[in-house]
């Protein structure tokens, strides 16, 4: 009786967590498929608007227009100014981002001792945290007024400022993921490089780093779908004035700030100059999605080991 009651007690502690195990992979797959659903939600919205949109204004305007003024009384659709804004401001931001970003991760990898990186690297990442519109008031209130010392003819709002304090946002995303992409790198490849009577900045440069190219690669695609996606620092600090222009001096509008225009509640819905917010959102949407796809596949082939 004994044994039976064992036998039977060991069953069903089984099937109690069989069950369990079950709950939570149906609640993992929820997730999952949570996920997919938003995302599909988004793409349907932004697909259905931007349909409405060039059934009334057609693709020549859009991509060959050099102008955008939907909101004004004569109306130009062309996407590339607000295009170019956003490309002028993210490359500001990386050319700060990623020469500090890989020498700060090449440091805490390579040179410093494990105190010193485990203080450092939580320290550096709390730059991450800071809200963005902090960022944004601190490019327009002390950035840009210490630049205009030094620039002549800095306008008031402009493109460098806030491209300066997006690079200084992402610099934590670089370095971290750098940092991670060269500590997978394989001691023996370093050792190997000292065996031949290399020195150890060599190594890093000439070994440790091209071993590390695609995981490095990826860290820099994500900061720079980071920087074209940013919002608020561009709203406060770029300007509202959409140019076809890589003078960063001067005022610029990128496609998030003017996203943020139009929502402020002034346009009405259902018109044209309502449905242009579905169409830059698009817009916006497809270049981040190439960044990330190109991102996913340097990852791929960094966990492989290409």
């Amino acid at each position: 009786m004994t044994r039976n009651a064992q036998r039977i007690g060991g069953a069903a502690g089984r099937s109690s967590r069989s069950a369990l195990e079950r709950l939570i992979e149906m609640f993992l797959v929820a997730c999952g498929l949570l996920s997919v659903l938003t995302t599909a939600g988004v793409i349907f919205v932004l697909g259905e608007e931007t349909v409405a949109f060039f059934s009334e204004v057609s693709f020549s305007q859009f991509f060959f227009d050099t102008q955008w003024t939907p909101l004004f009384t004569q109306k130009h659709f062309g996407i590339w100014p607000l295009v170019c804004g956003t490309v002028l401001t993210s490359l500001v931001a990386m050319v700060v981002a990623v020469p500090l970003g890989l020498l700060a991760a090449i440091y805490l990898s390579e040179f410093a001792p494990k105190n010193v990186r485990n203080g450092l690297k939580p320290a550096l990442e709390v730059l991450a945290g800071i809200p963005t519109i902090v960022y944004g008031y601190f490019a327009l209130v002390f950035v840009t007024p210490a630049l205009q010392k030094v620039i002549p003819g800095l306008a008031g709002f402009n493109a460098l400022g806030p491209g300066i304090v997006m690079g200084i946002m992402i610099i934590p995303l670089i370095s971290s993921l750098s940092e991670d992409a060269l500590y997978a790198v394989p001691q023996v490849l370093r050792e190997a490089a000292w065996g031949l009577g290399a020195r150890r900045v060599t190594t890093v440069f000439k070994v440790v780093l091209p071993a590390a190219a695609s995981g490095i690669g990826a860290a820099l695609i994500l900061a720079l779908s980071r920087a074209i996606g940013e919002t608020m620092i561009v709203a406060i600090a770029a300007g509202q004035q959409p140019r076809l222009t890589f003078d960063p001096r001067v005022s610029v509008e990128t496609m998030t700030a003017y996203i943020v225009q139009v929502s402020m509640g002034d346009t009405p819905a259902d018109t044209l100059e309502y449905k242009t917010l579905f169409v830059v959102g698009a817009s916006l949407f497809v270049m981040a999605f190439a960044a990330n796809l190109v991102s996913h596949r340097l990852k791929k082939r960094f966990a492989a080991g290409g």
